[in-house]
C-alpha cells in the first residue's frame, strides 16, 4: 500500500494545499530554503516551488566537518531545481564551521544537533531579511533522524522569529525517495560526500527552548552575525 502511494505521489508532485494558502493574498509567498545536499531538502524545495512559492536557498557550509563534494552536490541540486522549474534560483553560502567549532568548545555535547540547527535558522533569518522572505523551509521529517523529534523541533522554533515550513514532516522515506527519483535529484543527493563528523553518539531527543538558550549563552554573542557577514550569493540557472 505504501509503495503504491509513493509512486502516486511521485507522479503528481502535489504538496498539501495548505502550503499554497498559508499567507494572505497581499503577502509575498517567498521563503529561504535550507539545503544540505541530502535527499530531503531538494524534495521539500520542489514541493514548495510547485505550490507557487518563490525560494532562495541557503547552504550552511561546514567544510571543517564535511568536504567540498558536499558543496558540489548542493550546487548541482539547485541547478536541477532551476532547470525543472524553469527559473533562476539564488543560492547563499554561509560559513558554518566556526559556529560548529564554538558549539563543540562551549556546549553540552548531546545538544549539538539542536544547537547547530538553531544557528542555521538564525543565519537563514538574516538571509531572509535581505531577500524579503517571510518564512524558512527545511526538509526535516519527524523521527527519521534521532534528534528530529517533535520536542526538539518545537524547542528550536521557539528561538527564532520566522515560521519554519516543513512540507515533508509526515512523509515516510519511501515517499520522499520516490519523488526525488522522479524529479532527478536522487542520484545527485546520494553521490559520495563526507557526512557531518560532529553528530554526537547519543543526541538529545527531548530538549526545551530554555535548555538551548542556556547553552547559547556560553557562545560568542556575534557568532551568527560574523558568519552572515561572510556569506556569498550566486544565481544558478
Amino acid at each position: 500500500m505504501r509503495s503504491s502511494w509513493a509512486v502516486w505521489c511521485a507522479r503528481l508532485f502535489r504538496p498539501p494545499a495548505i502550503i499554497g494558502h498559508c499567507f494572505c493574498e497581499d503577502e509575498r509567498m517567498r521563503a529561504i530554503c535550507l539545503i544540505s545536499g541530502g535527499i530531503d531538502s531538494p524534495v521539500a524545495a520542489h514541493l514548495m516551488l510547485s505550490a507557487g512559492w518563490e525560494l532562495a536557498f541557503m547552504h550552511a557550509d561546514r567544510q571543517a566537518c564535511s568536504d567540498r563534494r558536499t558543496a558540489e552536490k548542493v550546487r548541482a541540486l539547485v541547478q536541477r531545481l532551476a532547470q525543472l522549474h524553469k527559473r533562476p534560483l539564488r543560492l547563499w553560502w554561509v560559513p558554518h564551521g566556526p559556529v560548529q567549532a564554538a558549539i563543540l568548545n562551549a556546549c553540552e555535547r548531546r545538544l549539538t544537533c539542536p544547537l547547530c540547527r538553531v544557528h542555521m535558522y538564525r543565519a537563514a533569518e538574516a538571509i531572509a531579511k535581505a531577500e524579503g522572505a517571510a518564512a524558512l523551509v527545511t526538509g526535516e521529517n519527524l523521527g527519521q533522524v534521532a534528534s528530529q523529534t517533535l520536542a526538539n523541533l518545537a524547542a528550536e522554533d521557539g528561538l527564532i522569529g520566522l515560521p519554519v515550513l516543513r512540507p515533508l514532516l509526515c512523509y515516510d522515506k519511501e515517499e520522499t525517495v520516490a519523488i526525488a527519483k522522479a524529479i532527478g535529484t536522487y542520484e545527485l543527493s546520494i553521490a559520495p560526500a563526507k557526512d557531518c563528523s560532529i553528530v554526537p553518539r547519543h543526541p538529545v531527543t527531548r530538549c526545551s527552548s530554555a535548555q538551548l538558550l542556556e547553552q547559547i549563552g556560553a557562545l560568542p554573542g556575534d557568532v551568527v552575525e560574523r558568519a552572515v557577514a561572510q556569506a556569498k550569493a550566486e544565481t544558478i540557472a
